[in-house]
Parts: C-alpha cells; structure tokens; sequence
C-alpha cells in the first residue's frame, strides 16, 4: 500500500496508497512555550514580515496525519509513506522533521502560494502519477485556516472525501472513518482509494528521536517542478486585530463599580 501525506507552510497533509502519501503543509511560524513569533507586515501589509520567524510543521498535519499514517505503517511493512509539500528551499529543513518522525520519502514542489486550489493542484499532480491508495492531510493549517486543500485533492483526482476525521481504521482496501458532525459523531465505510482530513482524536503527537533524526539526513527529499496552474485568489492585505485593553480589576464587595464599568464602559448592560 502507498500512502501520501501533505505538508504545509505551516503544517501539511498525508496520502496512503500501497505507497502512502501525507500531504504537509508549508512551514508556518511556530509557537512554543518559550517561543513566541510577533506578527508583522510589510509593502502596505500584502506581504507577510518573515524575519526572525521560526518555523514549524502544521500541527494537524504533523500530530493527526502523518502520526496516523506512521502507526498505520507499523502495523503493515508494506506500507510506503511519502511525504509532500509545496514551497522553497527553505521548507527543507522542517521535511526532514517530518521524515525524522518514521517517512520513507519526501517530495518538495518547487513553487510558494497561499491559495489553496494551486497548492490542490500541484499535490493531485503529483499524487496521479504516484498511484497512491490513501491521502491524508490535516484538517487546515493554522496559519490561513482554509480548510479546504483535502476537498480539492478529493475533486481533482475524482476521489471519495471524508473530512475532520477523529478516528481512522483500515481493514484491507476498506477504510472505516469516525468524523465530527453537529451534535455528535457520524461512522464511515469508505474503499481505497480516498482522501481524508485529520484532527484531534485520529493521533496523539509523537517527538522524533535521535535515530530517527540521523536517519532523515540520507532520505530521500524529491523537488519537482510546479505544473502551469492559474491561481483562484490572490490576498490584497492583512490587518493585525485590535490590540486589547488593560484588565481592571474590581473588588468582590464593589458591586456598584462592577455595575458602572459594565454599563459605561463595556456597554454590556
């Protein structure tokens, strides 16, 4: 079986085939507890400042995608894993991140966007002449939230879709997929091959070790070239949210202040 996962500028996607693909997305700025990337803009806040940025792998891609496609891989030896994402030269050290973590391969096209049709497109190409049986990805990154690069992969390759998966088992070529739905949880039947976006639940995340750190240096890391694709979007500008107001603090006893502040000031009541 081939599985393809999908990586992403700030995280990425899987896919699975009797070769595996996870589809990654694209480094995105990272945040940790002793890390913290401060947002800024640049050229009239249409372009992001990524300047002493520190990147990291999409979480959902990373802890529910490719997490589930490697347990699926120990348990069939059979299984391929290939990792792919769309961006630059600079991705390539957050792929080998990702292979760290138990891929067999990596492939990069060469090429950066953020709109999610021609990422879909690059990723399907590739995936069409890779044969791969099962795609998986993360269900948005955590950067743009588009949340729809699996559903494009899906059409592009005329494929089954099952989204916001939270548990994932494969019988066979029969995939049986638990997602979430208003209200409660739905139970899916589906055949390889298909795509499926991941989110908490499908995975927990898993830390590389060293072995696995000294083995991603020699994997293979493929960069294609991107296919002639007419992106759908372009973005104009972005806009930083208000910045917060001061905390005030009003004593349990000073009900009336409480009051004043609520009605004055908050304009709640």
């Amino acid at each position: 079986m081939k599985v393809l996962v999908i990586r992403f500028s700030s995280i990425g996607d899987i896919v699975l085939t009797t070769p595996v693909v996870r589809c990654l997305k694209q480094q995105i700025p990272g945040i940790s507890l002793h890390f913290f990337t401060k947002i800024s803009f640049k050229d009239g806040n249409a372009q992001f400042e990524e300047s002493g940025v520190q990147w990291i792998i999409n979480p959902y891609d990373e802890w529910y995608a490719l997490v589930r496609a490697l347990e699926l891989k120990e348990k069939d030896a059979g299984i391929t894993l290939h990792l792919i994402t769309v961006g630059a030269p600079d991705c390539d050290p957050v792929i080998r991140k990702a292979l760290a973590l138990g891929g067999d391969e990596a492939i990069r096209i060469n090429t950066e966007s953020n709109d999610s049709f021609f990422i879909a497109s690059q990723i399907a190409e590739v995936a069409k002449q890779g044969a791969y049986d099962l795609i998986l990805t993360g269900k948005e990154t955590i950067d743009y939230n588009g949340s729809s690069v699996g559903g494009f992969i899906a059409e592009l390759l005329e494929l089954p879709f099952i989204s916001l998966a939270t548990k994932f088992e494969l019988n066979g070529t029969t995939a049986v997929i638990n997602r979430e739905i208003d209200g409660g949880e739905e139970v899916d039947e589906v055949e390889l091959p298909l795509v499926v976006s991941c989110q908490k639940g499908v995975a927990e995340q898993r830390i590389p070790n060293m072995r696995g750190i000294m083995a991603a240096r020699t994997k293979p890391l493929k960069v294609i070239e991107p296919v002639a694709v007419e992106p759908l979007t372009s973005i104009l500008s972005f806009e930083l949210p208000l910045a917060k107001a001061g905390v005030k603090l009003v004593a349990a006893d000073n009900v009336a202040e409480l009051v004043r502040l609520l009605h004055e000031e908050a304009k709640v009541i």
